[in-house]
Formats: structure tokens, sequence, C-alpha cells
């Protein structure tokens, strides 16, 4: 994409809009989603073949996608998707961050009050 900023152009990339919030933004920042066999997987290393979504790596993302009812418009797929296994990345990924051996440290680190 090329943004003009003034009489200069500069080129920021590819961009794309996360299913649940609508935010346009790097794909870096996204998760890549696609349909195997009727349900939505994550696409880690993105090379999955097949129709993609981009959705944030958040959980409120994947609410507002399922209510807003997204998935079957972004894959254009009749029906209703199963969406567990993007759920489980989610709350995997969310226990990685959270149990990290850096925030472990952190929690280590105790100052003493006298």
């Amino acid at each position: 994409m090329v943004q003009r900023r003034g009489s200069e152009f500069a080129h920021i990339g590819p961009v794309r809009t996360c299913i649940g919030c609508r935010a346009r933004t790097l794909p870096s920042e996204l998760l890549r989603v696609v349909v195997v066999d009727g349900a939505v997987v994550p696409d880690t290393r993105r090379r999955l073949p097949g129709r993609g979504a981009w959705l944030h790596p958040d959980p409120d993302c994947l609410r507002n996608a399922e209510k807003r009812r997204a998935f079957p418009r972004a894959f254009k797929v009749q029906g209703a998707l199963d969406v567990e296994g993007v759920r489980g990345h989610l709350a995997q990924c969310g226990k990685e961050v959270a149990g990290s051996p850096r925030d472990q440290q952190e929690a280590r680190k105790q100052v003493d009050p006298s």
C-alpha cells in the first residue's frame, strides 16, 4: 500500500482487515485462519491453501466475529462453521504469554521494605 504524505510517497506494505473488529493493520499483527473440513483453523505459518481471513489474536475479536457471523461471509460458505480450533489456539497463546519466564522472574523480584 502506498500512502501519500504531503508530496512524498511512503510504502507501508500490505494491509489486512480483522474480521472481528474491522480494524486495518499489518498482517504481522493478525492471525490468518482458513476453513478445513467445515472447521475454522489457525494458519500460523500462513501456508495452508484456500481462502483465508484475518483476525487479531484476541478473544474479543473472535467473539465479535462470531456475533457478526463474519466467518461464513469471509469464507463465502453457507451455514455455521466450527471455531473451536481458533478458540483453543487463542487460549494456548494466552497461557504462554502469561506463564512466560519473564513474568516468573518479575514475580520473584521483591523489594525489602526495611
